[in-house]
């Protein structure tokens, strides 16, 4: 039986206040075309499809068109709800989308009925546990002592009393130990969400979502498909993918990557203002990519970002790196400040601003500037 595995679409995103839908519409027909070639039996979709539990009117509908579009090739689709997602507002309709082949998961009530489907070498389960927590647990199983996300997954998996002689794949969003984030991704303080890949042994494939990188997790078998855009700067380096896989008779698993190519790229630009704009060392790299550009000049540019979207468009974060910035520099607290100067009190603020003092023609043209705001005061 093959598959394809997908999560993390996070359908309605914005980045730094930069709309990604027309990236994601663009993404979305793109991994259709992977579809199309590759033939799969079946669509695993790990969670987090909005970006919001409450998404906008807009992602819905392209969320929509895409399980339509799913619909038309005749194979199965199954969707969990992520940390991202209201599990009840993603269930709706599910029993009546279930006749259509689009299986979304029912909020999670300790039950996880597999679903089955045939093949050469018999029938394959396939179960869906949505993104749970401790707390959710415990209130459901009330029976068992849940202290952490392992213990909360080790006994949803548990209830599901799992055949292990037949093949059987989870679909889940979860965070599992050694995973690398991303800044996309919400952190837990100190690694509290952390799940051992120990609770998965009985699974002959993990399909996960939550981690915005694709990756293994403990074994081959339990993977992170990551996400289908990059969605924060630290991901500028990642090469985004869909995750294909195979499974034969018991104990085999054949697993590739089909690479996506987004609409827009996201890149990083280093150097001086002069370097980036005049001299145009990226000119041969598409100026409409999203860009994070670090400036090294000493001196701030005076409105950097509205002179650097002539050239760059799509410029989404701006940020310097020099001696100011590398630096810190505590003002002077010793004598309070009404035992100082106009000026003095300034040149402190200049310093602690810049990690730099203050020229003499800098000092003169505000003392002139303080001297005629008193003037007029008077």
């Amino acid at each position: 039986m093959k598959f394809i595995h997908l999560s993390d679409l996070h359908l309605g995103k914005r980045v730094h206040d930069f709309s990604m839908l027309e990236d994601q519409e663009y993404i979305l027909t793109k991994i259709i075309n992977i579809i199309d070639d590759e033939k799969p039996d079946c669509v695993l979709i790990a969670g987090d499809v909005y970006d919001k539990a409450v998404p906008s009117a807009e992602a819905v509908r392209l969320f929509d068109d895409f399980l339509y579009r799913l619909s038309k090739h005749e194979l199965h689709v199954f969707v969990i709800s992520g940390n991202h997602d209201s599990p009840d507002r993603l269930a709706f309709g599910g029993r009546l989308m279930d006749r259509s082949g689009i299986h979304m998961s029912p909020v999670y009530n300790g039950q996880a009925e597999p679903f089955s489907i045939q093949d050469s070498y018999g029938l394959v389960y396939i179960y869906m546990l949505p993104f749970i927590k401790p707390v959710h647990a415990r209130a459901i199983f009330d029976d068992e002592t849940i202290e952490s996300y392992t213990d909360a997954m080790d006994a949803a998996v548990k209830h599901m009393n799992i055949n292990t002689k037949h093949r059987n794949i989870l679909i889940t969003h979860q965070f599992v130990t050694g995973a690398l984030r991303s800044d996309s991704e919400e952190i837990s303080v100190g690694g509290s969400d952390n799940v051992d890949s120990w609770v998965f042994n009985d699974f002959d494939y993990v399909a996960l979502g939550h981690i915005h990188r694709a990756q293994t997790a403990g074994s081959e078998n339990i993977r992170y498909c990551g996400t289908p855009l990059k969605y924060s700067f630290s991901e500028a380096a990642h090469e985004k993918s869909v995750t294909v896989a195979e499974i034969g008779e018991k104990g085999q698993l054949e697993v590739k990557m089909a690479p996506l190519t987004p609409k827009q790229d996201m890149r990083e630009i280093k150097g001086t203002y002069e370097e980036i704009t005049f001299k145009r060392n990226y000119e041969n790299t598409d100026t409409k990519d999203y860009i994070h550009i670090t400036l090294t000049d000493d001196i701030d540019i005076p409105d950097a970002v509205s002179r650097l979207r002539i050239i760059y468009p799509n410029l989404m974060k701006l940020d310097y790196d020099n001696e100011r910035t590398r630096a810190g520099f505590s003002c002077d607290t010793v004598g309070s400040a009404e035992r100082k100067s106009p000026l003095e009190l300034f040149t402190e603020f200049y310093e602690y601003q810049n990690n730099i003092p203050m020229s003499e023609q800098q000092r003169e043209f505000s003392m002139e500037l303080i001297e005629k705001i008193w003037r007029d005061s008077l």
